[in-house]
């Protein structure tokens, strides 16, 4: 009768393998206890918080011709709308929202002010940014100023212009430009901003917020 060996060679290399497994195994746990010893006992995890970059201080001129800085702005909310008077559609829209606004408010609207500032100095002098905002409400601050005066303001705003040569009119140009309604604070701190097309009576509520509270970020914002 032959005598059968493989059953013994079998447990055999199954014990080895476990052996193996076993100090694997060890040596992980081993490994893990020490790369856990190494992370101070105080990590916790870390969190930041901050403010938007947006705004600051600016030297413009308006449509009287005398020059203005954010702080003859200061203490009362503050609405800031940045285009240009030969704008063809989106700057005029925003300026009917403003003052659509400003109608809603009614005799509040004289505790903000809305602003407009021009991304096109060259065009826009502080005279004819001036009629051009009074055109759509009497309230709405016209601002312009030197090349440099409205550089500045717009990387203070971090406000997007770049002029666009016109194709059907040789020797004209356009100017693309970012364009949001800023709210800020009667400290001159960012609250929120708006899209040209929000809604007048959304707007209007949100301005009335914070007139209610100049120096503090409105609620829901």
């Amino acid at each position: 009768m032959t005598k059968d060996t493989s059953r013994p060679k079998i447990a055999g290399a199954s014990r080895r393998t476990l052996l193996l497994a076993l100090l694997f195994g060890l040596a992980a746990g081993v490994m893990t206890a020490v790369l856990l010893a190494a992370i101070p006992s105080g990590t916790s995890t870390v969190q930041t918080t901050g403010k938007a970059l947006v705004g600051g201080p600016f030297t413009l001129t308006d449509g009287s011709g005398k020059r203005v800085t954010e702080k003859d702005y200061a203490g009362r909310p503050l609405l800031v709308y940045f285009g240009f008077t030969h704008c063809p559609d989106v700057c005029p829209a925003g300026l009917q929202v403003i003052a659509a606004a400003l109608d809603k408010l009614g005799d509040r609207a004289k505790s903000i002010t809305a602003v407009f500032i021009t991304v096109d100095p060259e065009r826009d002098t502080p005279e004819v940014i001036g009629k051009y905002v009074a055109s759509f409400h009497k309230d709405i601050v016209g601002l312009s100023g030197t090349r440099e005066d409205v550089a500045a303001v717009n990387k203070a705003y971090r406000v997007y212009a770049k002029k666009v040569p016109d194709a059907e009119n040789p020797g004209e140009y356009n100017v693309d430009h970012s364009s949001f309604m800023y709210l800020m604070d009667g400290n001159g701190e960012y609250v929120r901003h708006f899209p040209h097309s929000v809604d007048a009576t959304d707007l209007a509520d949100t301005l009335s917020k914070a007139i209610d509270n100049p120096t503090a970020p409105s609620p829901g914002a």
